[in-house]
This record gives C-alpha cells, structure tokens and sequence, in this order.
C-alpha cells in the first residue's frame, strides 16, 4: 500500500504533494513501482495535528482518487470521516482506510456496510492532538487485541463485510517505541483474531529513535526507509497481509525476499 499524502503538513513528506497534479504524479510513480493499493489521504494524523474540515479533506483528496480510479488504480482514502468515505467510494475508491477504527466517525461503518468496500480498522485510543497521553498498558498486545475486537464487533454488527475487514494496530497510535516493538513481535496475536492485518510502520518516530545518531538526535524521516524495508520483510514473513509505506522500491523487493524465503521453508 502505496501512501500518497496530500496535505500540507505530514510528518514524513507535509506538502510535497499536496496539489493534485502532483500527487497524482507521485501516485503514479508508486504504482509503477509495485503498490497494489494507493492510500490517498487529506489530514495528517500526526501526533499533535489539528483536525480538518471535512469540505478541505475532500477538495485534498476527491479529484486524486477520481482521476487515478479511472486510469484502474486500486485506490483506498485515508479517512476517519464517513462523508469523506462515501464521496471517495461513489468516486472510485474502493479500500477505506480509517486509524480511527469508527471511534471518530461511528457512521463510517454503515457507510462502508453500504458500497460493500474493503474496510481497515486501525487501533487508537484519541485525536492525533492528544493520543500521546494515552500511550498508558500494561499488556499493549493484547489490549489493542482486544479494543480492535471490541470495534471489530461494531463494524460486523453495523454489516461490514467480514471477509473485507483488515485490522491494523496503529503504530505510533498512542504507543511508545516499546509499545511498537511489543506489536510487532506479537503480530502473530493480531493474526489469531481471524483477519488479514496491515503493517503501517513506514518512517515513524520508533525507527527513527533506534536510528539516532550518537548525540542522540533520531534519524530523519527520510533516513528511516531502510529500516522501514526491514520491518517490511520481517512481518511479511510472519504473515502479515500487507505494509502501508511511503517509499515503495524497498519494501516490494523486502516482500518478494520474505516469499522466497517462505517458499524454500514451506
């Protein structure tokens, strides 16, 4: 999964591709490059971001996910809000991709229930501006287990197609660089929940403290790939349905390197 931000204020890459003829370039870049899904997004989750008005999420995303639905791209918007699901879905999206596992926006289940989309349900615990006080377990795998359960349980009793249902843990999500690491050690807990689970790990603030230079400063976000590919091959081998990344070179030959390894163990 390709991530195509067109917002003015990412962690990772704020702005570069915030107008629409150049996100679409960018995204075009990716699919030639191997992602399979395109995740466009309009508001950064970031921790500390503000939200943003549903009317400027849309004028963000809208004409990119329409133009690259056309062109037969599988496309997924990035959004916690259920009217900004339904204008993508009826655009051509067909992948809903909500950090906010309908705790932000309850209504988006039945708004997924309703086009028969791909759904993913992201674990958090608070708006982006205050999740990091939330950052507070005492067996991090398995309560987000259980509070995806809980949300997942929502979803299905709202109609969400269980066989269209991922789950994600939400790394950095109210978590810490242990909680991160925790989580990922312990995929093999989420996969026992029953569904397909997405990886989003791509340059986030744990790889770049375990990248810090000496003096301790963390690596920057674009120094952080590498290690993004590495986690990449890591959870792909452990059976992980799919990553979410920025950079889509490293992580595709990451993913072809875990299949092989796979199939000379199988």
């Amino acid at each position: 999964m390709g991530i195509v931000n067109v917002t003015p204020d990412s962690f990772s890459d704020g702005g570069r591709w915030l107008q629409p003829e150049v996100a679409l370039a960018h995204a075009r870049v990716l699919r030639s490059q191997g992602a399979d899904v395109l995740d466009i997004g309009g508001e950064s989750t970031r921790p500390g971001a503000e939200r943003v008005p549903v009317e400027v999420e849309l004028d963000r995303v809208l004409p990119v996910v329409r133009e690259l639905a056309a062109e037969g791209a599988v496309v997924s918007v990035d959004t916690v809000h259920a009217e900004t699901a339904d204008a993508c879905l009826r655009a051509g999206a067909v992948f809903v991709n909500d950090v906010s596992g309908g705790l932000a926006d309850p209504e988006i289940f039945a708004t997924v229930a309703a086009h028969q989309a791909c759904y993913v349900l992201g674990h958090w615990r608070g708006e982006p501006a205050t999740m990091n006080e939330l950052a507070v377990y005492d067996d991090v795998v398995a309560e987000v287990r259980a509070e995806l359960a809980r949300q997942v349980d929502a979803a299905l009793a709202a109609g969400v197609d269980p066989g269209l249902l991922v789950v994600d843990p939400g790394l950095g999500f109210a978590k810490d660089s242990s909680h991160n690491w925790q989580l990922l050690a312990g995929i093999g807990t989420l996969q026992d929940m029953g569904y397909p689970v997405l990886i989003g790990a791509s340059r986030k603030r744990f790889l770049g403290a375990l990248l810090a230079d000496r003096d301790g400063t963390p690596a920057a976000p674009l120094a952080r790939d590498r290690a993004t590919a590495a986690v990449s091959a890591l959870v792909a081998a452990a059976g992980a349905w799919g990553v979410r990344v920025h950079e889509v070179l490293g992580s595709v030959d990451a993913v072809r390197v875990a299949a092989a390894l796979k199939g000379r163990s199988a």
